[in-house]
């Protein structure tokens, strides 16, 4: 009854009142976020200003939209997993203190009530042993966008709040705590986050190499993939798919068009995105035109697999 008020509250005034409604809900709902209702405000600023890291490929998990993966500071493969270019999507950090296991998520708001305990699951099924600590929860991403998805979204996240597990909010750089003005139009002021695998820190980040398997991963969201974890921890396996898409020859029209008429139509916030965003899409349009058939992409209905070469990269595992 009480979230039902709440919600009335966000319907009543909802463009004006959101970084409030956010912080009143954590406060009056879920009693470990308390403190953190009346330290958001300078956490945010302090989030904000730390320095942007370009991460090394060699060391990193990347994560595309509508994926997470989890593991712990045992892992021998990557040391960091990591996300950008979300605009109106929210970067989601959790961590278990006591087992140092830390899961990273890229939500776009496509079901994030299903996708949160999801999330929890990933993080608490590596730390069943450990006696001690606690869970972590990190938000950066969206911004004052013009459709208020980013304002949308950011309610949505609140489902960290009705978990049986106590969550402890440590970071909530999101919407209009992440919002700047630029020549008169509202953007992120961080677009992307690692976290280091090892110690748990979060940080403002940048990835110029989005593998494995860019092209696939990004034609399985394009498609409506729903959120999926890509990560064996246990064997340092990245798993793709299968993926299902059908033939669709008319998306050949996109190609054709301008780079304006894209960001307008494929784009959620067309004049926040990151400059690579249209090569970005005509690509992953292209991938799909030419392979029509997902089933070729998935010989015998099998996942395709990646592993990390003594050498830093990802290669594709040969399966029988």
């Amino acid at each position: 009854e009480s979230l039902h008020c709440t919600l009335l509250l966000f319907m009543w005034s909802r463009h004006q009142i959101l970084n409030q409604f956010v912080l009143f809900s954590l406060f009056y709902h879920f009693e470990p976020f308390n403190y953190f209702a009346f330290m958001s405000q300078e956490t945010a600023k302090a989030f904000r200003s730390k320095p942007l890291v370009d991460v090394d490929p060699k060391c990193l998990l990347y994560i595309h939209q509508r994926e997470f993966a989890a593991t712990t500071p045992a892992d021998k493969w990557i040391s960091v997993i990591g996300s950008d270019d979300a605009t109106t999507c929210h970067l989601v950090v959790l961590r278990h203190t006591g087992s140092g296991a830390v899961c990273l998520a890229h939500c776009d708001g496509s079901s994030t009530w299903s996708e949160v305990p999801l999330l929890v699951k990933a993080v608490t099924s590596l730390s069943d042993a450990c006696k001690e600590g606690r869970l972590e929860l990190h938000l950066v991403g969206g911004f004052n966008d013009d459709s208020k998805t980013s304002h949308d979204l950011s309610l949505d996240i609140l489902a960290f709040q009705v978990q049986k597990e106590d969550i402890h909010l440590e970071t909530c750089c999101i919407t209009e705590m992440n919002d700047v003005v630029v020549n008169g139009t509202h953007r992120p002021v961080v677009y992307g986050i690692g976290v280091d695998v090892k110690t748990g820190d979060v940080y403002p980040a940048s990835f110029p190499h989005k593998g494995p398997a860019e092209e696939l991963r990004s034609a399985r969201t394009f498609t409506g993939g729903e959120m999926v974890n890509i990560y064996d921890s246990s064997r340092g396996l990245v798993k793709i798919g299968p993926c299902t898409w059908s033939q669709n020859q008319d998306m050949a029209f996109w190609l054709s068009q301008n780079d304006d008429t894209i960001l307008k139509y494929l784009s959620t916030s067309p004049r926040a995105e990151p400059p690579h965003f249209v090569q970005h899409m005509k690509s992953t349009i292209q991938f799909l035109l030419d392979h029509p058939n997902s089933d070729s992409l998935f010989p015998g209905g099998q996942p395709q697999l990646y592993h990390r070469t003594e050498t830093g990269d990802w290669e594709r595992v040969v399966q029988s």
